[in-house]
């Protein structure tokens, strides 16, 4: 098995890292359905409630770490530097009043 180091890479290298090897399996052949591959991120997470509901911390880790990767996939295929649309988001919600969009 190859060695991948993921340490201290930034977002955007992961989300390089995550397409190629997206790209190499053939899941990148022919244009991506967008709505499939976001609701595939949707479906790691219903997995990974699964797993938390089964008390299986090993796949619970898991399947959170499959919806990074199908996220960061969607990111570098789509060319989205996640790293400032993160940043921009992070500013709009520090700006937010407390608790907005509460539901009473």
């Amino acid at each position: 098995m190859e060695e991948i180091n993921v340490k201290g890479r930034s977002l955007n290298d992961l989300a390089a890292l995550c397409h190629s090897i997206a790209k190499e399996k053939g899941f990148w052949d022919e244009k991506r359905n967008i709505g499939e591959a976001l609701m595939l991120i949707v479906t790691e997470l219903a997995e990974g409630m699964e797993a938390y509901r089964k008390q299986d911390q090993e796949n619970f880790k898991e399947e959170l770490a499959d919806t990074f990767i199908r996220l960061l996939d969607l990111c570098g295929g789509l060319n989205i530097d996640i790293e400032e649309e993160i940043h921009k988001k992070c500013l709009k919600n520090k700006n937010r009043p407390y608790k907005h969009g509460k539901i009473c």
